[in-house]
């Protein structure tokens, strides 16, 4: 079940606040949502004044019986922020059809969300999946021992295979896929498949330049010189020699979601997700050699 699911079976009366119009800078975009109950919040409009204002608004109209409400705010000094835009905010009562249409919106929002496989359960492909978890995707860990998945506590879709590359032939299109298996041989297979695919929105292969340079060595040899403009290798291009794996599985996660949200607004109806190597690293071909 879905947070906004339950948060709406605990709560009788809600209010569905939602940024219908916004105009300049906003810390939110159009169609933002948050759900209003007297002693608890769902989601969120961007904090800040603009969202304490809304709160109070909304739990008025709980105390009072309104039925629905406007408010037209401009995002200045006025009310203590500075965007210097200007939205405007529906507060509308929820009813069983506006409940039932929340939820349907927010399952559909989940099945949109992009996907990224994580091809390799060993400890920083555990640490990815540990915050990956917390992001507006589909985590989907996979991996050909079934000792290594145990040993993942996240709430991730975990795939045990021992012909990963399937998982990567039908994985869903503009997936991202980071490979880090405990067998060079295979993250040479499996990155060459994702690459392959022509359609990834992120392909990165844990290890080294010099990783890099045998990689490209291979697909001459095997691939007939399939082409590695579009990879990251090394992955999590930070600079930094902390070699810790959730280290390393956050700078990844910050490329990962970089390419994801490049072309898109971080706005979308609340999802499931949301309340209410070795070497120097790089992050493209031939940044580094």
């Amino acid at each position: 079940m879905s947070a906004l699911a339950d948060f709406l079976s605990a709560h009788a009366s809600v209010i569905c606040v939602t940024l219908t119009r916004v105009r300049g800078s906003s810390p939110r975009n159009e169609g933002t949502q948050m759900f209003v109950a007297p002693h608890a919040l769902c989601g969120t409009i961007g904090g800040g004044q603009l969202e304490h204002m809304a709160i109070e608004r909304a739990r008025a109209m709980l105390t009072d019986g309104a039925l629905n409400a406007a408010m037209d705010v401009p995002l200045g000094p006025e009310i203590g922020q500075c965007c210097g835009g200007r939205v405007e905010l529906s507060l509308v009562r929820m009813r069983q059809g506006d409940r039932r249409a929340a939820l349907k919106q927010t399952q559909q929002a989940q099945a949109a969300l992009p996907s990224v496989y994580v091809m390799g359960a060993g400890h920083v492909g555990r640490a990815l999946a540990d915050q990956l978890q917390h992001l507006p995707v589909n985590c989907v860990l996979v991996d050909t021992r079934p000792e290594e998945l145990a040993q993942c506590r996240a709430d991730v879709d975990m795939r045990f295979s021992m012909i990963p590359e399937v998982e990567i032939a039908t994985a869903p299109s503009g997936s991202a896929f980071v490979v880090l298996t405990h067998d060079h041989g295979l993250d040479f297979l499996l990155t060459s498949a994702a690459l392959e695919r022509g359609d990834a929105a992120y392909v990165g292969m844990i290890g080294s330049a010099t990783k890099r340079v045998k990689f490209r060595n291979w697909l001459r040899d095997h691939c007939d010189g399939q082409s590695i403009e579009h990879l990251n290798c090394p992955i999590g291009a930070s600079g930094s020699r902390d070699k810790r794996p959730s280290v390393i599985a956050a700078f990844v996660v910050a490329e990962v979601m970089a390419e994801l949200t490049s072309e898109t607004a971080a706005t979308a109806p609340l999802g499931e997700n949301e309340a209410p190597g070795g070497g120097a690293q790089s992050d493209r071909a031939g940044r580094t050699a």
